[in-house]
């Protein structure tokens, strides 16, 4: 994300112009380390992969002088790059590992954007408007992409099976915006009675493992098998059903903590 949210760190002191190209790449990478985002929450894959990648590659556009608008643009585009060949291209071993490549990278520079904006000092409302639009687009299009790739391409033996890609798209988009409107109903919660944000709950390593299947990050690396298409379906379908089931109890627990909201501070 381009912008910080309450509970989010800030870098200090921040070196700006030659400054910043001459610090050492080593020392860019700690000092964003120590202001690392909370990791509540975080699936595996995104915690300990996708996270320490994006801060690498936030390092080095830190020292380029890169905006973190101009990461997310560069995110855009090898994620869609990944998600127009899935559609158009016949599936072979090449597509998938190029596709995989694409949407791994894509996802990187998205956690990339966020951690160079705390390089810089803090984020701006116009660069977490642009990270959102540019999430809820490819979330989208990637299971639209699926959709239309396993009807010109795969052999599924039924045509009910092309249901599974556009639940897919229901799942994603009803869970993304959830997410997204809980942080909005918290923040502005906090900005009305003058409490910050605090998260209480620590990382659990366990429940980022159990959350794996929920994971962006490993749905990129799947498309691999995007050359075997019943193989890679077949896993595709039981990623379909692991995000609903993890919807449907989530959606319960999230209802319930927005409810909580409205309890005034004294009977808490």
């Amino acid at each position: 994300m381009s912008t910080l949210s309450p509970a989010d760190p800030v870098v200090a002191d921040q070196p700006s112009g030659d400054g910043r190209r001459n610090e050492r790449y080593g020392d860019v990478v700690a000092r964003l380390a120590a202001a690392q985002k909370h990791s509540v929450g975080a699936p595996a894959y995104s915690r300990f992969v996708n996270r320490p990648l994006g801060r690498r590659i936030a390092a080095v556009a830190y020292r380029l002088g890169l905006t973190p608008n101009a990461v997310t643009a560069i995110s855009a585009v090898l994620s869609f790059s990944g998600i127009a060949i899935v559609a158009l291209v016949p599936p072979a071993w090449w597509t998938g590992v190029l596709v995989a490549v694409l949407l791994v990278l894509g996802y990187a520079f998205d956690a990339a954007d966020g951690q160079l904006a705390r390089l810089r000092g803090g984020g701006s409302s116009a660069g977490e408007w642009l990270d959102h639009v540019v999430d809820a687009g490819k979330i989208s299009a990637l299971h639209l992409a699926v959709l239309i790739g396993a009807y010109r391409f795969f052999d599924l033996g039924s045509a009910a099976w092309l249901l599974i890609p556009i639940g897919f798209v229901l799942v994603a988009n009803v869970t993304f915006f959830a997410m997204i409107l809980n942080d909005l109903l918290r923040a502005r919660l906090a900005a009305k009675t003058g409490t910050p944000v605090v998260r209480t709950t620590a990382p659990s390593t366990v429940r980022s493992l159990l959350v794996i299947p929920t994971d962006y990050g490993v749905m990129c690396l799947v498309f691999v098998l995007l050359g075997a298409p019943i193989v890679f379906f077949g896993i595709y379908t039981a990623l379909f059903a692991a995000n609903a089931a993890f919807l449907l109890l989530a959606l319960v627990k999230w209802f319930r903590d927005m409810a909580a909201l409205d309890v005034p501070a004294v009977k808490r």
